[in-house]
């Protein structure tokens, strides 16, 4: 089984959005994928209730951060292909916890000054398990040099920058209120296609850990 955790101690960067459309990308890859979810607010658990009535994939857990890994256990003994840790924020112990189990960390991250000047205090905490840590621009505007000057600013802090990045889209909002995902909700949607790219490039690198 193969763990990506979704890591960023700033609130409102994207972590739940991100691990549930990475999640349902895999779950229609044909993957058997589960969610946990180790925010107090339980947003994936709570997309996830809304799902119900359109699907049973992928399966969310919501659960506190000292079960994680009895809980990744119970996932891998079901035949788990592919586990998805949606963290919280401003908690460096369950961060931490999860960062220690993935075999990818994704840390989200909006072009925005305020966003970007956040990053490093999350940079800085998973970069002690030598984990792979890719950051991913989300909510990304219409400006190519925003995007280029994020991109520029978050490889000086030493670390990679994902190649995709997600845009500002309704799509992606909008979704979650029916417990769908952008590539659901607009399946021939400009925002199915940079889920598709992320999805992509999260695999390659996954395949490349291992082989590492």
């Amino acid at each position: 089984m193969k763990t990506i955790a979704v890591i960023s101690q700033k609130g409102g960067a994207g972590k739940t959005t991100i691990a549930i459309h990475l999640a349902v990308a895999s779950s229609l890859d044909g993957q058997n994928t589960a969610i946990i979810d180790l925010d107090p607010q339980a947003s994936s658990a709570k997309w996830s209730d809304r799902r119900l009535q359109l699907s049973d994939v992928p399966v969310v857990l919501s659960v506190h951060a000292s079960r994680l890994k009895t809980e990744m256990n119970r996932v891998e003994s079901n035949a788990g292909d592919i586990l998805f840790i949606d963290t919280a924020p401003h908690s460096d112990s369950a961060a931490l916890e999860a960062a220690k189990a993935a075999d990818l960390i994704l840390v989200p991250c909006k072009p925005s000054i305020l966003d970007l000047e956040a990053i490093s205090s999350t940079i800085d905490l998973v970069s002690t398990t030598g984990k792979p840590i890719f950051v991913v621009l989300n909510a990304v505007g219409a400006s190519v040099k925003e995007r280029d000057d994020a991109r520029e600013a978050i490889r000086e802090l030493g670390v990679e920058v994902c190649d995709t990045y997600l845009s500002q889209r309704v799509a992606f909002s909008r979704a979650l209120i029916t417990g769908q995902t952008a590539q659901e909700f607009e399946p021939t949607g400009k925002a199915r296609g940079e889920v598709d790219s992320l999805h992509a490039f999260v695999c390659a690198h996954i395949q490349e850990a291992e082989t590492a």
